[in-house]
């Protein structure tokens, strides 16, 4: 275990992996902003009271950059259609709010110090400047030949890209993550700061930021798709962007179909368990609980409704109608993009116009496409492809005078836009795969309409407002517009036909189908979406300053510990003073994971752990016992050797309290007819779970699923628990769910009810106690800690609860492994030889 004080981690790991150039400090450390501190630490400078910031971290600064070309000066100005410079408008007035990226254009080294100042002061806008060879690599090599792809459900196996995973691109990728977290660390006060990092472009920054602040308040959110398992593991670095990820407190999916994924991913990649905790899912690792938030990204109202009342705006809508008087309008418009679809709706369309003889002379597809933000082969082809559709379909089926479909490859200004979305009777968004498209969003806005816009299209104030809308089912905003025709882009016909359902809906249901569209798209805006981030994000953080950390790994493998405050490490020091001073001890062993280890193949003891029990039971101050889940026969023969030690089997249902004693059990009366019942259901089930099976035991059945696939498992556990909560009813046994199991067993049998009865026993019998060691490893030796933990006796004996492995405890102590358990018992049976020994000198 390494702590937060080591040095540089990354400059540690052995190799050129991890061997990071530094980033240049170019950003001028001055009190500029509460969280800034001077670069000299014996500076008089006067210090600024500080405040709470938030930091928000992307791939690009929502600026948009020009260099004059008389003066050679750079202006910069706001970026009004950023996502990232809308949702400042959620926050309170008076919020610092700092962004952090690069910029889109590229700043000569000589004058990045003067941008840099620049940028701060005017704009809070730090930016990353990234040399072009190494944006290169990051952006167009592994971002957008990797990720983007991959996360779209493209594998790489096509003949354009490579066949080989180079692992050059990998590391710029890290590069570049970390001198973004650099940048951070310059205006961040880890105490107050709030950071959101956005995007896959810096899914691993997270770890360079907690790697240096074990407490950072940092939130994160895909705005692309998470890929299913079986698609995402295919990426040779899949489990260090995860563990990326896991780094932040709080992270964010457009839907839930995208959070499953990566939850999936999370238990078949790292074995972690998640859970629901009012109405939030927690995933629980190392100690933190990393909240998993599905909150679809909304659009900024008050710009668009701005937008809508321009006067601009209502002359474009009135140009449109008139130039398409008397036909049909189908909106459709998307990024230059080989992921939209673009293609496959205009086949759609020609198969509507081929089929559809009321449509041919009367129905315009308006296909509007934003220039595409990287170049490469494939968009060319896509290009390519959706000309020459188009070109077919207008030769086709055009006429003089009419065009069916009217492609427009150019930027529009915003209010032209919102003239077409105006006019529009449907929208479609044909994407085969796509985050948050906020395009159906923008539409039904828009038809809503505003009282110029009514007026330039010549609507009454009285009339209803209508829209339908056509979209994929694979789109980020799918689940959120139900009363939208949802289709499946390869069904060529299929979304033909929902275009010509659409068309001819009656106006009744196209008001109530808008109306609901509009109630949701107005609630829940782009200020909903980031303040309730931005509150779960709070509350993610409460116990950062309750528990302790500590930082473990190398490099990129970097995750933080965090524990309860009075947890720590049991060692021979602390507890053999203790030990030596005792005359009445109860010691407590589990045996799987704790004696012996789980990763162990030969599980019965050896000669080494026979020896240490034997030291210890030798001694007539102690009671030791092994209570263990196993049955009564296993470990009677396996501890044959040790005729002084107690053994508590199935639970605690057996007990016997030395080799030669008779075994006593907890209810001589009970019946297990209930077994005839949960057998065959269990059956059932390992039957249908490969890789599932049944351990029969005197007392109690258990259904093993640990090397059954991890979700299906998982699901079928849960069902079966449920089925046999059913059928059990009536029965006096309780069935319960451990790790990778489900176990029926008789009512009132646990590990903490069997070493209550022990302990009462010992105290019954005129000896009370003033030692208790108890030491496990999993659920079921929690209810030992917890029966311990709550003794209330006139002389209070000291507790040493001890759990293996660090992880969240009932248990107020630890150890590392079962190794280092045996070399505590060991040292407690020198201990007692060498005060022996001194006693009888």
């Amino acid at each position: 275990m390494f702590s937060g004080s080591c040095g540089n981690l990354l400059e540690l790991e052995s190799g050129d992996m991890y061997n990071f150039p530094q980033a240049p400090k170019l950003l001028p450390r001055v009190m500029t902003l509460p969280g800034v501190i001077p670069e000299e630490e014996d500076s008089d400078s006067s210090r600024v009271e500080s405040r709470e910031k938030k930091i928000i971290v992307a791939n690009h600064l929502p600026l948009n950059a020009e260099k004059d070309s008389e003066s050679g000066e750079w202006r910069f100005s706001y970026d009004e259609d950023s996502l990232l410079l809308q949702l400042k408008d959620a926050l309170p007035p008076g919020t610092v709010v700092v962004y952090v990226g690069s910029l889109k254009v590229e700043i000569e080294a000589n004058e990045q110090e003067q941008v840099s100042q620049k940028l701060l002061e005017k704009f809070n806008c730090v930016p990353t400047f990234l040399p072009p060879d190494l944006h290169q690599r990051y952006y167009q090599g592994f971002c957008k030949h990797y990720l983007w792809p991959l996360f779209h459900y493209m594998l790489p196996i096509f003949q354009d890209y490579d066949s080989w995973f180079d692992k050059t691109l990998w590391q710029s990728y890290l590069t570049v993550n970390k001198r973004f977290a650099d940048k951070v660390m310059e205006v961040l006060n880890a105490e107050d700061d709030f950071v959101w990092v956005h995007d896959y472009h810096l899914m691993v920054m997270p770890t360079f930021l907690r790697r240096r602040f074990h407490r950072v308040k940092l939130g994160f959110f895909l705005h692309s798709p998470f890929p299913s398992s079986e698609i995402y593991k295919t990426l040779p670095v899949r489990v260090e962007i995860l563990r990326g990820l896991l780094n932040a407190d709080q992270i964010g999916f457009q839907t839930f179909d995208y959070a499953r994924h990566f939850l999936s991913c999370c238990r078949r990649m790292l074995g972690l368990t998640f859970e629901s905790k009012r109405g939030h899912i927690g995933l629980e690792y190392l100690g933190r609980t990393i909240y998993v938030r599905i909150l679809p990204v909304g659009i900024h109202m008050g710009r668009l409704e701005y937008t809508l009342n321009h006067p601009s705006s209502a002359a474009k809508a009135k140009e449109i109608k008139e130039q398409y008087a008397g036909k049909t309008v189908i909106l459709g418009l998307d990024d230059m993009d080989i992921f939209k679809g673009i293609s496959l709706k205009l086949l759609a369309i020609e198969q509507l116009l081929q089929h559809g003889e009321r449509w041919c002379g009367n129905l315009v597809l308006i296909q509007i496409i934003n220039p595409e933000r990287s170049p490469g082969r494939d968009i060319n082809e896509a290009k390519r492809e959706i000309y020459e559709v188009v070109e077919r379909i207008n030769h086709k089926f055009g006429s003089p005078g009419y065009v069916p479909v009217v492609l427009i490859n150019r930027l529009l200004p915003r209010h032209e836009k919102t003239a077409y979305y105006a006019v529009a009777e449907c929208c479609i968004v044909n994407a085969v795969r796509d985050g948050m498209n906020l395009v159906p969003y923008k539409y039904v806005v828009c038809r809503q309409g505003s009282s110029k816009m009514d007026e330039a299209l010549e609507i009454s104030p009285e009339s209803p407002h209508t829209s339908t809308l056509v979209i994929s089912e694979f789109i980020g905003c799918s689940p959120s517009l139900s009363g939208a025709i949802r289709v499946n882009p390869w069904d060529i016909t299929g979304v033909a036909d929902s275009l010509a359902k659409a068309l001819t809906m009656t106006e009744t249901e196209k008001q109530l189908r808008h109306e609901k569209h509009y109630k949701y798209v107005s609630s829940h805006d782009v200020s909903y979406w980031a303040k309730r981030f931005l509150q779960d994000l709070e509350r993610a953080c409460k116990e950062h300053y309750i528990n302790r950390c500590w930082g473990l790994g190398f490099g990129i493998t970097f995750r933080v510990l965090s524990l309860p405050p009075n947890f720590r490490k049991l060692s021979i020091d602390h507890i053999a003073p203790v030990y030596e001073r005792t005359s009445r001890r109860a010691i407590f062993l589990d045996y799987d994971g704790t004696v012996v280890s789980d990763s162990s193949i030969i599980k019965s003891p050896g000669d080494k752990v026979t020896t240490i029990l034997n030291d210890l039971c030798n001694d007539p101050r102690n009671t030791v016992f092994i209570v263990s889940g196993r049955d009564r026969d296993t470990l009677s023969g396996w501890f044959s050797g040790c005729g002084k030690l107690g053994i508590a089997a199935e639970h605690g249902y057996f007990i016997r309290w030395y080799r030669n004693s008779g075994w006593e059990t907890c209810c001589s009366d009970l019946d297990f007819d209930w077994k005839g019942i949960a057998l065959p259901v269990m059956t059932s089930y390992t039957e249908a779970t490969d890789g599932s099976y049944i351990e029969s035991k005197e007392t109690a059945l258990v259904w093993q699923h640990k090397d059954a696939d991890p979700d299906f498992g998982c699901c079928q556990a849960k069902e079966l628990q449920d089925h046999l909560e059913s059928v059990l009813a009536n029965e006096p046994v309780v069935v319960t769910s451990g790790n990778h199991i489900v176990e029926v067993k008789p009512q009132g049998v646990t590990k903490g009810e069997t070493a209550k009865k022990i302990l009462s026993k010992l105290i019954e019998d005129g000896k009370p106690l003033d030692f208790v060691l108890c030491v496990g490893d999993d659920r079921s030796d929690e209810d030992m800690f917890g029966a311990i933990s709550d003794m209330q006796h006139s002389s209070a004996p000291e507790i040493f609860a001890c759990t293996v492995g660090q992880k969240p405890s009932k248990a107020k102590y630890y150890l590392d492994d079962s190794e280092k358990v045996l070399e505590l018992l060991k040292g407690l049976g020198t201990k007692e030889t060498e005060q022996g020994m001194q006693n009888s000198d």
